[in-house]
Parts: structure tokens; C-alpha cells; sequence
């Protein structure tokens, strides 16, 4: 017989962090515990997340801004520890579990503070700030590449690989065979630069689709996404070249576009990596340079190594290159299926599974009591870390 237990889902608000939150928060409910969210205003805007699950806005401070903001980051701490420290005595949660991000920091604090078990999950390939910060104290780390940079090796025996969590609808196109793909069938591209579009890619793709053979050129239907302020110029442009380009602001339907493609030229983000390994799609990736510790650099690390994708460093991403990516991949049908296919290798699609039974391994047992008696001080048996394991 299950017990219900009560997990408490700390995450920053963007959709990086919350999105595999929510998937969390989804499976743990649908197996009948009790969910609850620890959040700031950005995460409680955030559309389609958490609707029927009990939340709390707390505030968290971000820590920049020279000695002033760190002072206003501290103050911010301080007190959404205490809030959370407040909500635990409430709640008496089995487990508070971390997705990154600043707002994360003050509940991952007051768990520690009250004894409660906890975990974090890192969604990059480099260990994030907030869940560097926390590695040593907490119970578990939960990550989604088998090498973690910056995640020291002394963690390794609480380091689980579970993989990011991904939507059904893509879990469903992994499942299904590759779309036909032959010297006299469509082409189909899919090019899109995460949430906020990104320019390098609305005045790259385009030039680069020009300087294609026109037999190659002629076949390519293109669903492209793109910042308001660039979707008139690039549709003018495949107008000029006579490619059939379908454009958008947002992907309203990503999966249903995801299952039609044979290739992806897209950003290095976490979530987009997860989908393109499950769906098995093929990808050339451009990382972010900006992004922190220039993470999206290392996210495409797997998947081009197990030859799944081709990354190109931004400063690098220029027409002539795209073309010949393109060539390469594409020139032979047997190519690109066999990236196809290199891509899925990359993928864990049971990734909120394996994460959910990490954290069900969190239940009142004695194994969970010796964690308890050491955090106030007690012995506790030899291998009592040992909570959970995760299907790789």
C-alpha cells in the first residue's frame, strides 16, 4: 500500500527551471502525494504551470549588483528563509527538492536548517550557481548528462542521472518511425531559438538556405521561428530565394512540428536538447555565448560527440558554414537517419519517472530516519546515504 508523502518543488522563475518542476510536481501527484510550489511572482506568471498545485511566493534576492545588491540579495534570503522555515512547521514536507535558480536558495536553506531531506536537479551540463552552492549539503543530485562540469567528483555517490523531463507529445515521437527521407522527398527544417526567438539565426538561415544547390533548395520547407522585429525581412528573404517558409513569433504547437522535421537548427538549451534526444531529430546548434558559464556549449557536448548534432560556436555561424553542414547532413538519405538515430541514443525519455522514484526513495523508512538522526547529531549506519536510485 502507498503513503501518501508531501514534497515541496522549489524553483527560479524561468521555464528552464520550472518546466521539469512541473513535470515533477505532475507525476508525484498523479501517484497520490501531496505537492506543494515554492516560487517568486516570475514563476507564478509563468502560463500553463502548476495550476492545481498549492503555491507559495516567496521572496529570494539576486545575488548581483556590486556590494548594494548583494546587500538587497541577502535581505531578500533572509526572509523567504524564514517564510519557508514557517511553511515547513506547517507542511512537514518528506522532502524539499531544488530546480536552480535564485528562489530556490531560501527554501533549499530552511530544509536544511529544519532537517528536512533534500535534492536538487541540475537541468545543464554545467552545475548551476545555486545548486553549486548547495551540492555538498544536500541529500541528492539529480542530473541530466552523465558528466556534470563543475559538480565535484566527492559527490559522485549521491549523483543520480535521470535525465530532463519532456512532454508525452515528444515521448510519442520517439516512438514513431522517422519521417521519410529521400533524394526526391521534402525537406523539412525546423529553426527555432528557444522561448525569445534569437536574430543570429533570422539573418543566418535564410542566407545560408540561398547558397544551397537549387535541387537541395528546391525541396526545403522550412518552419522557422522568429523575433517580431525580424519576421518581415526573413520572410521577404525566402520569398526572394522561392523557398516555401512557413514563420512565426511562437511555436504554439511544437511537438506536431518537431515530428514532421528531419533536421533542427536551434539554440543549445537545456529543454531543447531533452526534446531533440527523445524525439531522435537530427540537429545543427548554435549555443548562447551570453548564457552562464556558457552552459549551452557544453548541453551539445553529448549529442555532437555520439554525432547526433553538429554545434557551431556563434562566432562561426556564418552562411558558407550552415551550407555545408547541411550538405553533409542531408546530401545522403542515410546520413541524416543515421544522426537521427545518434540523437535518440542521447535521449532518457524516463526522465519524470526516474526522477519521481528518486525522490519516493525519500519516505519515513529507517534508511530515511538514520539521515534524520544524523542531521541532529546521532550516528548513523554504515551506507545510510544511499536513498534512491535512478534508472539510467
Amino acid at each position: 500500500m502507498k503513503v501518501q508523502r508531501h514534497f515541496v518543488l522549489a524553483a527560479g522563475g524561468t521555464g528552464g527551471h520550472m518546466v521539469p518542476a512541473h513535470a515533477l510536481g505532475r507525476e508525484l501527484a498523479r501517484r497520490g502525494h501531496r505537492v506543494a510550489l515554492v516560487t517568486d511572482e516570475r514563476g507564478k506568471r509563468i502560463p500553463g504551470l502548476f495550476a492545481d498545485i498549492e503555491t507559495h511566493v516567496m521572496p529570494a534576492g539576486r545575488v548581483a549588483g556590486g556590494p548594494l545588491g548583494w546587500l538587497k540579495a541577502w535581505v531578500g534570503i533572509r526572509a523567504g528563509r524564514a517564510m519557508a522555515r514557517q511553511l515547513y512547521r506547517d507542511l512537514r514536507p518528506t522532502a524539499v527538492i531544488g530546480f536552480g535558480g535564485y528562489p530556490a536558495l531560501p527554501a533549499l536553506l530552511a530544509a536544511l536548517d529544519s532537517g528536512v531531506v533534500t535534492a536538487v536537479h541540475e537541468q545543464n551540463a554545467v552545475l548551476g550557481r545555486v545548486n553549486r552552492l548547495l551540492a555538498r549539503r544536500v541529500d541528492a543530485v539529480a542530473t541530466a548528462y552523465p558528466d556534470v562540469q563543475r559538480l565535484k567528483p566527492r559527490y559522485a555517490a549521491k549523483t543520480h542521472l535521470v535525465g530532463n523531463p519532456v512532454r508525452e507529445e515528444v515521448k510519442a515521437i520517439g516512438r514513431a518511425r522517422f519521417p521519410e527521407y529521400g533524394v526526391d522527398t521534402p525537406l523539412n527544417l525546423l529553426v527555432t531559438g528557444g522561448s525569445q526567438g534569437a536574430t543570429i539565426l533570422s539573418s543566418v538561415v535564410p542566407a545560408g538556405l540561398g547558397l544551397l544547390p537549387e535541387p537541395l533548395r528546391a525541396r526545403i520547407k522550412v518552419v522557422q521561428q522568429c523575433r517580431p522585429e525580424d519576421i518581415e525581412a526573413v520572410r521577404a528573404t525566402y520569398n526572394k530565394l522561392g523557398i516555401a517558409a512557413e514563420l512565426t513569433t511562437y511555436l504554439e504547437d511544437l511537438p506536431s512540428v518537431l515530428a514532421a522535421s528531419h533536421l533542427v537548427i536551434a539554440r543549445a538549451g537545456a529543454s531543447t536538447i531533452a526534446e531533440l534526444t527523445v524525439a531522435g531529430r537530427p540537429a545543427i546548434l548554435v549555443p548562447l555565448p551570453s548564457a552562464m558559464d556558457d552552459h549551452q556549449t557544453a548541453n551539445a557536448h553529448e549529442m555532437g560527440v555520439e554525432g547526433g548534432a553538429r554545434a557551431i560556436p556563434q562566432s562561426q555561424f556564418t552562411p558558407e558554414r550552415l551550407a555545408a553542414e547541411i550538405l553533409s547532413l542531408t546530401g545522403e538519405p542515410e546520413a541524416l537517419i543515421a544522426a537521427a538515430a545518434h540523437a535518440k541514443a542521447c535521449g532518457r525519455p524516463n526522465a519524470t519517472e526516474d526522477l519521481a522514484d528518486l525522490v519516493e526513495g525519500f519516505g519515513r523508512t529507517p534508511v530515511m530516519d538514520a539521515i534524520g538522526d544524523t542531521k541532529r547529531g546521532k550516528s548513523k549506519p554504515a551506507g545510510a546515504l544511499a536513498i534512491g536510485s535512478a534508472r539510467a
